[in-house]
């Protein structure tokens, strides 16, 4: 996919909540997204409600959000980081 100049801030929503024993194939691949936004220079917003992840680390996104995952507070994200 094309890089979009238009584009600066990217906001990743993680797994949160997840079954024991499935963890890590949903952390890793929204690690690595992480990362590679990043290495495309987009500046990346994470909002996962499982503190317990590699993804909360805090070298794997510009800021992190620890928060439950529902729309209203996706929504007071979005308006902040704006």
């Amino acid at each position: 996919m094309p890089r979009r100049n238009d584009l600066k801030k990217i906001m990743l929503i993680g797994s949160g909540p997840i079954v024991i024993g499935q963890a890590c194939e949903f952390d890793y691949s929204g690690t690595q997204a992480c990362k590679a936004l990043r290495e495309e220079g987009y500046e990346v917003v994470l909002v996962n409600s499982n503190p317990a992840t590699i993804m909360t680390d805090p070298e794997i996104a510009d800021r992190t959000y620890i928060e439950p995952l529902s729309a209203p507070l996706l929504e007071e994200i979005i308006i902040q980081e704006r």
